[in-house]
C-alpha cells in the first residue's frame, strides 16, 4: 500500500471535525503555493501582458466597472 492510499484510510477515518480542520489546512496550503506562484510570475514579468491587455482595454474604452 503507498503512502498516499495509507493517508487516505486515514482521512477517511478521521471525525467530522479534524476533517473539516484538516481541509482547512489543506485549502490555506494550496492558497500560500499560489500566492507564491503568482510572486514568482510578477516578478520575472510573465505576468507584464496582463498590464498591456489593461491598459489597451482602457484606451480603446471597453472597460466597464464591476
Amino acid at each position: 500500500m503507498s503512502k498516499v492510499e495509507e493517508i487516505k484510510e486515514v482521512i477517511e477515518a478521521l471525525p467530522e471535525e479534524e476533517y473539516i480542520l484538516l481541509r482547512q489546512w489543506f485549502s490555506e496550503k494550496d492558497w500560500q503555493k499560489w500566492d507564491l506562484q503568482i510572486e514568482k510570475d510578477s516578478e520575472s514579468k510573465k505576468l507584464d501582458f496582463l498590464l498591456r491587455e489593461a491598459f489597451e482595454a482602457k484606451a480603446k474604452g471597453k472597460l466597464r466597472e464591476l
